[in-house]
């Protein structure tokens, strides 16, 4: 099964609370299609990446772990992102990035699933390009959709909320952070969001919510799983990790697949994506698990918390 990627590489500036620095890969549909990849999955990333040494190091870092990466533009300097940490490894955000894809044939004839979010599926003029290709190949291919909302690049809030609503309307599925749904719609319960998305197409609604665990919601059901328990080093590409687990877990299902999903198939993929995210967690970056991590990760779990039937 292939599966394609659309947008940003950044380099992340990880500054401890200690004041110290360290640099690496990041940028969330490069995280998720890196995850993709350390899982053995089909996975191109379409992107734009500079001719820079932070660009060449994030070339080498996907590569490494089997991701094609498509060039769609080269821009000036690969974006970068200033993470800093607080002491219990939480992040927060400041960016220098721009997103100018430009249309044009998708680099994956057919892929059978395609994935976006974040800056580059609503920052503008790339955000264009991205839907364009959605529009593309939706006859054919399943869509996923993370918003990984960025406060500081989203612009006034009323066309935000539109611009995500777009996304959520073309996706099958589609993943956000209980920070993304509370910055979308002030003051309403998660699962009232979720329902709101899922009046406007996608068959799966997945809400984060760190050590509070996951949601599941579909039409018919709504699943709860709690986290592991995990020392946590920073939760840098925590997100990004599960998304990886969850399109990993459910590749080769159709629509209509996606739409018939039991609670017990629901919790199963929120606890092996909670796995993944643990895994990341659990050391510096964004360094998700490959299958034998996630596998040993998922039955640690299993073991403490119980199998779920």
């Amino acid at each position: 099964m292939s599966f394609l990627v659309i947008g940003e590489c950044v380099a992340d500036i990880v500054r401890g609370a200690d004041g110290t620095e360290r640099v690496h890969p990041g940028g969330s549909p490069a995280n998720v299609a890196h995850g993709l990849g350390r899982l053995g999955r089909e996975v191109t990333l379409l992107t734009q990446l500079a001719d820079d040494p932070a660009g060449r190091r994030i070339a080498d870092h996907l590569k490494g772990a089997g991701v094609r990466i498509e060039v769609a533009g080269v821009p000036a300097r690969t974006p970068s992102a200033v993470v800093g940490l607080d002491a219990r490894g939480q992040a927060t955000y400041t960016f220098d990035i721009a997103w100018t894809l430009s249309s044009g044939e998708p680099p994956v004839a057919r892929p059978a699933h395609v994935h976006i979010g974040s800056i580059a599926a609503v920052t503008a003029p790339g955000a264009a390009a991205v839907l364009a290709e959605v529009e593309r190949v939706r006859d054919r291919a399943t869509v996923s959709y993370d918003p990984n909302v960025r406060p500081a690049l989203m612009g006034e809030h009323g066309e935000a909320v539109a611009r995500v609503e777009r996304c959520v309307a073309l996706s099958d599925l589609v993943k956000a952070s209980d920070e993304d749904l509370a910055w979308l719609y002030p003051g309403q319960d998660p699962r009232e969001a979720a329902a709101r998305w899922l009046g406007l197409g996608p068959a799966v609604v997945l809400v984060t919510r760190g050590a509070a665990g996951s949601l599941a919601l579909t039409r018919r059901e709504t699943v709860s799983a709690q986290a592991p328990e995990v020392t946590v080093v920073d939760t840098v590409g925590a997100g990004d990790s599960f998304m990886s687990a969850v399109l990993d877990t459910l590749a080769g299902r159709g629509r209509e697949d996606l739409s018939g999903l039991d609670a017990g198939y629901l919790a199963r993929l929120l606890r092996r994506a909670g796995a993944a995210a643990a895994v990341t967690v659990s050391r510096a970056g964004a360094q998700p698990p490959d299958r034998a991590e996630l596998d040993a990760a998922g039955e640690r779990f299993a073991l403490r918390y119980g199998r779920v039937s």
